[in-house]
């Protein structure tokens, strides 16, 4: 009889307790997960920022200053960051309304769209890249598409083209910005829409003024994972550009396995690495500036 008791009152002194001493279980319980972080990405990181300004056994800057006085280093980063922008942006465009309608449903049909979003995620990224080199040929389905449609009298050069290269991108990382705002969305109270209507709220006021700033934190979220996967995405570009268009890391990849330069694979990872780093921060603090206040 008295064990009960006894569980309660120490699951109040657990809550009751200091934040230091509440911390403490959670802090073993994130040991694994932490420690499995510092050995597959801490410490390789490590190892190849000190790659970057290490030559011959002492501390150098000499590769960021060749890297950054190259104009090709500089194409390579406008390439890299011009193709994430154009998929983030027609992820946004193509996924927002998506998203809406994917909330919107009910039942069987939402269940269903949830699926043909997410079972292609089971795809290997290598598969849906080969799939995309027959679909953008001159014979391919979109050329047949926009020939039959009218778009074009004849077919146009799709394949290793940025043209190309996109829309095989955007195929795959739209779902990373279907799902972040499908799950806001699905947060909505339809209420809210509802007084602002009968308040003489037009539609395009009800969304810019209720609907985007609600559904901002799930925006920057998918804008988040799209451009971080999309600006150090290698298979993609390779598959469907070759030659023809270098990225941040294909030049790593090219630095390493063929030219055999650390020092250049190095610095590029750096920079790739600064990019990626810039966009989570930028992200983290738009999250915090939408987040409504308590």
């Amino acid at each position: 009889m008295s064990t009960a008791p006894a569980s309660l009152s120490a699951r109040a002194d657990l809550v009751l307790a200091p934040p230091r001493r509440r911390l403490q279980p959670v802090a073993l319980l994130a040991l694994p997960g932490a420690g499995y972080l510092a050995l597959a990405f801490a410490a390789p990181l490590a190892l190849l920022l000190m790659a970057s300004v290490i030559s011959e056994g002492r501390p150098t800057l000499a590769g960021y200053r060749t890297f950054l006085a190259d104009p090709f280093s500089w194409t390579v980063m406008a390439n890299t960051i011009r193709s994430a922008g154009l998929i983030t942006l027609i992820c946004l465009v193509a996924g927002y309304p998506a998203a809406f309608a994917l909330a919107r449903a009910a039942g069987l049909l939402q269940a269903a769209l949830l699926a043909a979003l997410v079972l292609p995620l089971s795809v290997g990224v290598v598969v849906k890249a080969f799939a995309w080199t027959i679909l953008l040929r001159s014979d391919g389905v979109v050329n047949r598409a926009l020939v039959g449609l009218g778009a074009v009298d004849a077919p146009v050069r799709l394949l290793f083209t940025e043209s190309g290269l996109v829309l095989g991108a955007v195929n795959v990382f739209l779902p990373f910005m279907v799902l972040p705002i499908f799950s806001v969305v699905k947060l909505i109270d339809p209420r809210l829409l509802d007084a602002a209507a009968t308040l003489g709220s037009s539609p395009l006021h009800r969304f810019f003024r209720v609907t985007l700033p609600l559904t901002m934190p799930g925006v920057i979220a998918g804008v988040a994972f799209v451009f971080s996967m999309s600006v150090s995405m290698y298979v993609i570009p390779t598959l469907l550009m070759g030659d023809r268009f270098k990225t941040l890391s294909v030049l790593i990849a090219r630095s390493f396995l063929f030219m055999r330069d650390r020092s250049v694979g190095s610095t590029a990872s750096v920079m790739l690495l600064l990019i990626a780093v810039a966009v989570v921060v930028a992200s983290a603090l738009l999250t915090r500036r939408w987040q409504p206040s308590r």
